[in-house]
């Protein structure tokens, strides 16, 4: 089983219902909706046809809602794209007309970058395709002279090398969206551009306010998101690597060490980690990976992350559906390379609880025994996140009676949702009705062992107290 979760973007080339349900045979576990490039009204129709597509496939697909954030853009040009030569003067006004751009000056969507620039500063846009050094600010105007020249078009994203802008995380777009996405009922929230674990309690409370009850994802795409990494850890669901931006402010040569010690420091916080950006971005335009990109995926799993993201590839690529299938076959891959330590993430602090006392033990006894699967009989599904946060190639089957829990593990690597009411199973018999349920889903057969998790007191969230071994008779 590939442990690895895929998430893919939805777009024009994916929005239909025939695409979504071949993407979801081909191996996508969470759809991300991209609030950047869709209306309400098209992200409504959107995740309907996904939860559609999820029952009629009798299985379980998770929803991300991405927000906008911050992005800070420049105008539109008046004539069209402009080419910018190396040595050319350029100015960045954001009192320029937004329509009225020129090859000389454009307005800026940021109306304080001008207090946020100084001389000196190399400001990167188009995905740090053009550089401009800034040589001085005067009033709203930004004085610069093209480092790296090439075609400027409308409404390209700006960057300040090294970061230090000072937009806030959450724009009045986002407090709405963030109202759309808990009447949507999205199983994760993605905060984009945060800079601190305060951006993220604060997405967290007006979710909540909205009624929501996903699980908030921080996009580290920030330099301060990068130096904030412990304090965001605490309180954030989950990280993604969102390479794109942070490339630009940290420096690309910078990205790969980044990468990895980002991934290190959510399993070593509990959390869960996304690899995202560029992953397959030949597949837009052609029908199979370059070996760099095979290379990058498998890299990022054989790191341990939890789930790798497509972007461009399946909103708006010509396969999708192949982008889909060649990431999974890697995936499976460099997980048969992948060299299980035992001991890793055993340690010698103290437990913070039961549940984690439990998780713990029920790997490190599954990685020594020949255990077929761990189940873990959940209502949150925290015990089955921190039974993930160890290397072990043993599947791991959270058994719920809860869709929204069900939903919420399919971002968790080696984490699979099973539907299970402890409520309605007979005490006397509990475990014997959870392994037919695992034989019924040809998880496991007669001769394996298999490793339960549960609470004495059935329902209750946080209570799982026991393991059992079950060896399931011939």
């Amino acid at each position: 089983m590939r442990r690895t979760k895929i998430i893919a973007t939805v777009g024009p080339a994916s929005s239909s219902e025939e695409t979504l349900g071949e993407l979801v045979t081909a191996g996508v576990d969470l759809f991300r909706l991209n609030f950047s490039h869709a209306d309400t009204k098209t992200l409504r129709e959107w995740a309907g046809r996904i939860r559609r597509v999820a029952s009629q496939h009798q299985t379980e697909v998770g929803i991300l809602a991405d927000l906008a954030g911050p992005k800070i853009r420049i105008g539109r040009f008046r004539d069209g794209p402009v080419e910018l030569h190396n040595g050319d003067p350029f100015t960045i006004d954001p009192n320029c007309p937004e329509t009225d751009g020129t090859a000389e000056c454009v307005g800026v969507s940021y109306a304080n970058l001008p207090g946020d620039v100084s001389a000196g500063d190399r400001l990167l846009l188009a995905d740090g395709q053009i550089a401009f050094r800034v040589e001085s600010v005067s009033g709203t105007a930004i004085r610069c002279r093209v480092e790296t020249g090439g075609v400027l078009s409308d409404l390209k994203g700006i960057n300040r090398e090294g970061g230090g802008l000072s937009a806030e995380a959450l724009t009045e777009k986002d407090r709405r969206d963030i109202e759309v996405a808990a009447q949507l009922e999205v199983d994760y929230l993605a905060v984009s551009f945060p800079r601190d674990a305060d951006d993220i309690k604060r997405a967290r409370a007006l979710l909540e306010q909205a009624g929501g009850r996903a699980g908030v994802i921080a996009k580290i795409e920030r330099s301060e998101a990068v130096q904030n990494i412990d304090s965001i850890l605490k309180v954030a669901d989950a990280i993604m690597v969102a390479r794109g931006d942070l490339a630009i402010e940290i420096g690309d040569w910078e990205l790969a060490g980044v990468q990895k010690r980002l991934t290190r420091l959510a399993h070593e916080a509990s959390s869960v980690v996304i690899t995202a950006t560029q992953m397959m971005e030949s597949m837009v335009l052609n029908p199979v990976p370059t070996r760099a990109e095979v290379l990058d995926v498998a890299n990022a799993v054989m790191d341990g992350t939890d789930a790798v993201m497509l972007s461009a590839e399946s909103a708006v690529g010509h396969y999708p559906v192949r982008a889909v299938e060649a990431m999974a076959r890697i995936c499976v891959g460099a997980e048969k390379e992948w060299i299980t330590s035992h001991e890793q993430g055993i340690t010698d602090e103290p437990f913070d609880s039961v549940n984690e006392a439990i998780a713990m033990a029920a790997i490190h006894i599954a990685n020594r025994f020949q255990i077929r699967a761990v189940a873990t009989l959940t209502e949150s599904g925290t015990t089955a996140l921190l039974a993930s946060r160890l290397r072990s190639n043993i599947p791991i089957f959270a058994l719920t009676r809860h869709e929204t829990t069900r939903r919420r593990v399919t971002l968790w690597r080696g984490v699979y949702p099973v539907a299970f009411d402890v409520l309605h199973a007979n005490p006397d018999q509990l475990l014997e009705d959870a392994v037919a349920t695992l034989r019924a889903i040809n998880a496991v057969q007669s001769g394996d062992y298999v490793l339960f998790t549960k609470g004495d007191a059935e329902g209750i969230a946080g209570g799982t107290n026991s393991l059992k071994v079950i060896h399931i008779p011939t």
